[in-house]
């Protein structure tokens, strides 16, 4: 079974795009030989420099402002559309593949990308931010929403239908009951993203803890650095069980 022809040929390919990625990305483990001027390096982030700690706890509040507002915006407008661009529940074909298609050009731009545009012609700090986020997940949630809705049990649409309900109305006092704890599980992952977005956003000037991390990275603070990649580790541990207990809880 292991060795037909198929499979060597498939082992074959993989070797070998493995062998063209590395070359192609300088894959070298030699590098790690001398860890002499990495420990060197890391000995100068401790002690940690806590003076600056109430300005780096009110940035964490500020990169977790910016995730939630952006997925929540995102969550708002997206539901709407994620009507429209499901197959069952769109109004006309035009209607569904126009919106697919500007879902999936919205999702292919990477959020930096939307972040470098903003932050340039809205000028720095975190609204902008926000609004690279939002664009971004409306492309991501309409996705997962819309096939949410497409593999939805179509028995109470077409009980509501039967006794006069409007096409609309049907759809949605049918459909989002159903898909709602999965909606709220999809809200939560992309809430998740968003935190790790806002920190490389704010490496651009969108606010947050992430520009406070690049300014004291390039100030040579490591002192400082190494605060607040501790605070950014406990931000996101915390933020990842608290997704995960609300999942539980409404699933």
């Amino acid at each position: 079974m292991w060795f037909r022809k198929s499979n060597i040929i498939t082992v074959a390919l993989l070797i070998l795009f493995v062998y063209i990625s590395m070359r192609l990305t300088e894959f070298d483990l030699t590098k790690f030989r001398d860890f002499r001027n990495m420990i060197d390096f890391l000995s100068q982030w401790f002690p940690m420099d806590f003076s600056k700690l109430p300005g780096m706890l009110e940035d964490t509040f500020e990169t977790l402002a910016m995730a939630f507002l952006g997925s929540f915006l995102a969550l708002l407008i997206v539901l709407p559309i994620s009507f429209i661009a499901a197959r069952n529940t769109s109004s006309s074909k035009f209607l569904f593949h126009f919106s697919r298609i500007s879902l999936s050009f919205v999702r292919s731009i990477p959020e930096i990308v939307f972040g470098l545009i903003l932050l340039t012609t809205l000028g720095l700090g975190p609204f902008p931010a926000v609004i690279a986020i939002m664009f971004h997940n409306v492309g991501v949630l309409g996705k997962l929403i819309s096939e949410l809705i497409e593999a939805a049990d179509p028995g109470p649409q077409e009980a509501m239908r039967a006794v006069g309900a409007k096409k609309w109305l049907a759809n949605l006092f049918s459909i989002l009951p159903q898909i709602w704890p999965n909606v709220l599980s999809q809200f939560f992952y992309r809430f998740e993203v968003a935190i790790r977005t806002s920190l490389i956003l704010g490496f651009i000037g969108g606010g947050g803890i992430g520009q406070r991390l690049f300014n004291d990275f390039k100030t040579f603070q490591y002192s400082s650095v190494s605060l607040d990649v501790l605070i950014i580790m406990i931000m996101v541990i915390i933020i990842d069980f608290l997704a995960s207990f609300v999942r539980n809880r409404i699933i």
